[in-house]
């Protein structure tokens, strides 16, 4: 990711923008096709440097880049950048990079998703307490947790897909996005280039594209990360050691603490809310970049060249971080068993709730009643199946047989595995949707 977004990288994109340019015009027809011929397409760091010692007398990257690129190429060197203007070079080499950068972290997640789905499958029955507000609710299953993590993330990689069609555009339209230098040849200019260098021809833009698009994908990855610091943050919670449900791993040699040896801190899952908090404060001035006077001004530009890489430098480490972390997860099934026991049953008041009413009492009256008992277990210490196996109304409605039944953990967890499936199965063709995608690319 710091190779895509490097110096060198960014320049010799630009250049390849140029030289698709002087194609361009030569396919059109308004430059000879000899002076295409031989071009010196070669960038090293020596141009670079001679660039910025060009940019600092002149004060305009682009303009040095057109100079040192002209200089290397004779004949063809005074076509260069022929009824272009910088961002016709800028915005394309943004459109060039990002789909790089976009390639690496959607391979990321693609991995990410197929560990979490091995992950899910491994314990689809892996029976563990469902919380809501902090609370213990009903059992679920690992698996099934796993799951809900893995659909929130394909989805964030659905978003992705779907914002190619805007990312992945050429801006290739002069001062005002006229075309008017090149005349009547300006379509078919564009055309050429953007064949050239893979990208779809946008419909129309001022003398830049709009950073709407530039919004959308920050404002994307930092749903990616937020989904992921959840993600993070519940392995977090699980991992205190009252709960100790599943934890981070934690190698042999590894420090927890500076002054007390026994810690064994959650650091990546850590770090993993950190940057995804630092992501979430882009979004804000991504959507204030939007806002340029007129056909452009520069506003933009300094925040696109400190934001965009940085976004992208945060989101690949939090996908590396995530998937080290989901590798090698640590679970202990023992101690969900021992947690789904703290209630002393009462999680299983809504399963007898239930059995009431389909037996014919109305369900606010199975709700008070069971509410009553469950206060009772609290006061006496009992557990709420005791309570039940003891209590006249219940008995005189159900049998022992079906009370016991409301007990079973394994009986209540309703289609998990259906959902599950499900779950599975559109991710899958999300991730095979994701693979063509980047062939047609």
């Amino acid at each position: 990711m710091r190779e895509i977004f490097s110096e060198e990288n960014r320049l010799k994109t630009m250049v390849k923008v140029e030289l698709a340019l002087l194609e361009g015009l030569a396919h059109a027809g308004l430059i000879p096709s000899s002076a295409i011929r031989n071009l010196n397409v070669t960038f090293n760091k020596d141009d670079i440097v001679r660039v910025r010692e060009v940019e600092k007398e002149i004060k305009h990257e682009t303009a040095a880049l057109v100079k040192v690129l002209s200089e290397k190429n004779g004949e063809a060197g005074k076509f260069i950048h022929l009824g272009a203007t910088s961002n016709d070079i800028i915005d394309t080499t943004w459109s060039l990079i990002i789909k790089e950068a976009l390639q690496v972290i959607e391979n990321k997640i693609v991995t990410l998703l197929r560990h979490l789905l091995e992950l899910a499958d491994k314990h689809l029955d892996t029976i563990m307490i469902g919380r809501t507000h902090g609370q213990h609710a009903l059992p679920i299953t690992l698996g099934f947790k796993i799951m809900n993590h893995a659909y929130e993330i394909a989805q964030c990689l659905e978003r992705l897909i779907e914002s190619h069609k805007r990312l992945f555009v050429l801006k290739m339209s002069g001062a005002v996005g006229t075309m008017a230098a090149w005349g009547n040849k300006g379509l078919l200019i564009e055309e050429y280039v953007a064949k050239k260098l893979g990208l779809a021809s946008i419909k129309i833009t001022t003398q830049v594209y709009s950073r709407d698009r530039f919004a959308e994908l920050l404002c994307n990855l930092a749903i990616l990360g937020s989904v992921l610091d959840r993600l993070a943050t519940e392995i977090r919670n699980l991992q205190r050691p009252e709960i100790m449900e599943l934890s981070e791993p934690f190698k042999e040699k590894q420090v927890g603490s500076s002054t007390m040896p026994h810690k064994a801190n959650p650091v990546q899952c850590e770090k993993v809310t950190g940057l995804a908090r630092f992501l979430r404060g882009l979004c804000s001035s991504s959507l204030e970049n939007i806002v340029l006077w007129h056909e452009r001004d520069l506003s933009n530009s300094s925040y696109e060249r400190v934001t965009i890489p940085h976004a992208f430098l945060a989101i690949d480490e939090i996908l590396e971080i995530m998937t080290s972390v989901i590798k090698d997860l640590k679970v202990y099934a023992e101690n969900m068993r021992r947690n789904l026991e703290l209630s002393k049953d009462k999680i299983m008041a809504e399963a007898l709730m239930v059995k009431l009413t389909l037996k014919g009492v109305p369900r606010n009256r199975a709700y008070t009643h069971l509410r009553e008992l469950t206060r009772k277990s609290i006061e006496t210490g009992k557990t709420l199946k005791e309570i039940a196996l003891e209590d006249p109304y219940i008995t005189s409605i159900l049998s022992r047989n079906e009370i016991m039944e409301c007990f079973d953990y394994e009986k209540y967890l309703g289609a998990y595995r259906e959902i599950c499936r499900r779950t599975k199965d559109y991710i899958l063709e999300l991730i095979n949707k994701y693979s063509n995608c980047w062939q047609m690319n």
